[in-house]
């Protein structure tokens, strides 16, 4: 940031950078030694550039704000005095591990800027530092880019919980300019009403290249990782960011704002405003619990919305609620997202859906989506109105499901359906799925949808009891029944489709691993302890034009005939 730099200090600077101050200072000195005997002092060793080029800062428990901040020895005190830093390209703030400090760093437009030689702040020495923000954000970043953040702790007080985020990168330029090059690991946030922020501007201006990995983000109020950006337009859509990915983040009791009937809160990680974003092994849970019970839109685990070319796989989502009877799910696929894929994850437990798509507005942005080789394990515990998997909203286009695993049992509270699908579905499909239940509807479907517009091909949907389909204003008994009246569950003359017991258990623990692929969690997943569903059941996506992917849920590569479900064989050692 552009700042007043501290004078003595850089005066300070200035003698030492001066190598003939230096000599003259000895030339006398050696003078004294002649006439009044006074010792020489040690001879100057030059401060050295750090490996990119940069210079070193340090801050210590116990260092005076006096001192030159260049070593260990010599360190500043307080993130006041840090903050009156310029940061320039190569440079490396580093935090004494174990200590805390009060207060914020800025980084601004006059900061940083090189993501060749990016600026570094990080904890020194054993354990990691904390930050503690007082009503204020930990670490803000303003039109500006080329930032590593790494190993601290960001803690928030009451007042940052209600109102600040514990880090944010803003950027506010004209157009659409894409700051490039951050890097967030090894990061602890909690309590703040955002963890992380990515926010861009009203033209689509924003970040790309950002990777946050490795991060723990809760107990705060709003989110654990947000990212926003302008309003979108249909017509033209501008994505404030591109190339974001979020590894191994944990994002869990991000609790919500009883307060805000306005807006959702208590989401774990939403990435809105992105262009080609990956999140994947990544956690959330027991997020939302104290969403306001009034909020027309509800918080989600993991989802991302106004968004394209989006990947969320391998991730886990359970547990997360909703303080209303809207959302509270696993993984969501909201307004305005296209060309997006949720793959090798796994929902249970949650309020809501534990997987959704979903538009509520007019418009055709919400297209060309895929669900596969994803598990939901006895999701919507709160919600009769969602499901396993649930697809509706004003206009939801062109959406591939198929090869997932959904189980749902009853509770007190309500009967979900493996499937549920509503209103103003176009170009859907949905094969090769097992849709399984101990009694509620396998599948539930508000319109009676002719095959041009959803289409059932090659799916196991069983009930040990009471099996039911409900199908617009229609409900049925049995899988045959429901193929004769609507012309499901046909590939030409064939019949397709079972109601076969696909024996689902969870995968017994511990599992060796992981794989080489790199597919779905193993803990808690369920896999059929059965033989193959009865030839035939299943469609070959192949020979329609579909290609199903490499690998099935546990890694296992996919070749010749496929069977349904997540599974296609045990996981893998």
């Amino acid at each position: 940031m552009l700042r007043q730099r501290n004078e003595r200090t850089e005066a300070t600077y200035s003698m030492r950078r001066d190598g003939r101050s230096r000599a003259g200072a000895a030339g006398l000195c050696a003078t004294a030694v002649l006439l009044a005997g006074c010792s020489m002092p040690a001879p100057h060793v030059p401060l050295r550039e750090n490996a990119q080029g940069g210079r070193d800062f340090y801050l210590s428990a116990q260092g005076d704000d006096s001192a030159d901040g260049r070593t260990p020895q010599t360190a500043w005190r307080t993130l006041r005095r840090a903050d009156t830093l310029r940061f320039e390209p190569g440079d490396r703030l580093r935090l004494q591990g174990g200590a805390r400090f009060r207060g914020t760093i800025s980084i601004g437009q006059g900061d940083a800027g090189d993501p060749r030689k990016p600026v570094v702040i990080e904890s020194y020495g054993k354990g990691r530092a904390m930050i503690l923000a007082s009503g204020t954000r930990g670490i803000e970043v303003h039109n500006t880019s080329g930032i590593v953040l790494r190993d601290l702790v960001i803690a928030g007080d009451a007042a940052a919980y209600r109102r600040r985020e514990g880090i944010v990168f803003v950027s506010d330029l004209p157009g659409s300019r894409k700051l490039p090059y951050v890097r967030v690991s090894g990061i602890e946030v909690k309590g703040f009403s955002n963890g992380i922020r990515l926010h861009g501007g009203a033209e689509g201006s924003g970040f790309r290249d950002v990777v946050i990995s490795d991060s723990a983000l809760h107990t705060n109020q709003d989110a654990g990782l947000v990212a926003d950006g302008p309003a979108f337009d249909a017509d033209a859509p501008a994505y404030a960011h591109e190339d974001i990915t979020v590894s191994e983040v944990t994002a869990y009791k991000n609790v919500g704002d009883p307060r805000a009937a306005h807006r959702n809160t208590g989401s774990g990680i939403v990435l809105g405003s992105v262009r080609h974003g990956v999140v994947e092994r990544s956690v959330a849970h027991d997020n939302g619990e104290f969403s306001s019970p009034d909020a027309m839109e509800g918080p989600e685990g993991i989802w991302t919305y106004d968004s394209t070319r989006m990947t969320f796989q391998r991730n886990v989502s359970y547990g997360n609620h909703t303080g209303s009877q809207v959302d509270g799910g696993g993984f969501g696929l909201d307004n305005n997202v296209s060309h997006s894929v949720m793959q090798y994850n796994l929902a249970y437990g949650n309020d809501g859906a534990g997987f959704l798509a979903y538009s509520a507005v007019l418009n055709t942005a919400h297209t060309d989506n895929t669900i596969r080789y994803n598990i939901s394990h006895n999701d919507s515990r709160k919600l009769q109105a969602y499901g396993g998997i649930v697809a509706f909203g004003a206009r939801v286009r062109n959406l591939a499901i198929y090869h997932n695993t959904v189980l749902t049992t009853a509770n007190d509270v309500v009967r979900a359906p493996a499937l549920r699908l509503e209103q103003s579905l176009a170009s859907v499909t949905v094969r090769n799925n097992v849709f399984a239940t101990d009694g509620p509807p396998v599948v539930s479907s508000q319109d009676a949808f002719d095959p041009s517009a959803v289409l059932f091909q090659g799916n196991d949907y069983h009930s040990p009891q009471s099996w039911s389909l409900q199908w617009g204003d229609a409900w049925f008994t049995d899988l045959a029944a429901w193929r004769r009246a609507t012309g499901q569950e046909m590939l030409g003359p064939r019949a397709t489709g079972t109601s076969v017991d696909p024996c689902l258990a969870q995968v017994p623990l511990p599992v060796a691993g992981p794989n080489l692929y790199g597919a779905g969690p193993t803990r808690g997943a369920l896999a059929s302890r059965c033989p193959r569903t009865p030839a035939g059941a299943a469609v070959d996506l192949r020979s329609l034009g579909v290609n199903p992917g490499p690998v099935d849920y546990f890694g296992a590569p996919l070749s010749g005939s496929l069977g349904v479900g997540a599974v296609q064989s045990g996981p893998k050692a």
